[in-house]
């Protein structure tokens, strides 16, 4: 740099330092006049310069490596204790309906059933799908609650409602 210009300063026309140096190239690949541009931080570049240093920082982001995509592990499934649930959890539909009798709420949505049992102490809610390997659709899970919405054990709730059925 002669007299603390950068290169930039120093010419007019990025385009005529180029061809004044027959196309001369930086050792990272970028004409020597765009790396002078780059090189002088905080100092003013010409104008005609920022096209170029525009095409260079736009080549050299294509080039950048992309970080590797992360897969995070499936969550586990939420296990809970089936003890008191063993006469409703791996059970269809037909032996529900001979266990409890006819439910309040039968819903149905593509595969998957909700069948809703109701008694005094609580409404019980099953959940049917079908197996992985097909079949008749089974029930994977159980939620119970009170009348008024809290929570409700559902081994409790089960054994209401089989009360209620005898």
């Amino acid at each position: 740099m002669a007299g603390g210009m950068s290169r930039c300063e120093r010419s007019p026309d990025v385009r005529s330092h180029v061809r004044g140096s027959a196309g001369a190239r930086h050792a990272g690949g970028m004409p020597e006049a765009a790396a002078g541009c780059a090189a002088s931080v905080g100092r003013t570049c010409s104008w005609r310069a920022t096209p170029l240093l525009l095409l260079v920082a736009g080549c050299a982001a294509s080039e950048a490596r992309q970080a590797p995509e992360v897969r995070l592990p499936a969550p586990a499934p939420v296990r809970y204790n089936p003890v008191g649930l063993e006469s409703v959890i791996g059970r269809t539909a037909r032996f529900l309906e001979a266990e409890f009798g006819r439910p309040g709420l039968d819903i149905r949505e593509g595969p998957a059933r909700k069948l809703q049992y109701n008694s005094p102490a609580c409404v019980l809610d099953l959940y049917l799908y079908p197996p992985h390997g097909g079949g008749e659709a089974i029930v994977t899970w159980v939620d119970a609650r009170r009348l008024d919405g809290t929570d409700f054990d559902r081994a409790s709730c089960v054994a209401a409602l089989q009360s209620k059925a005898r």
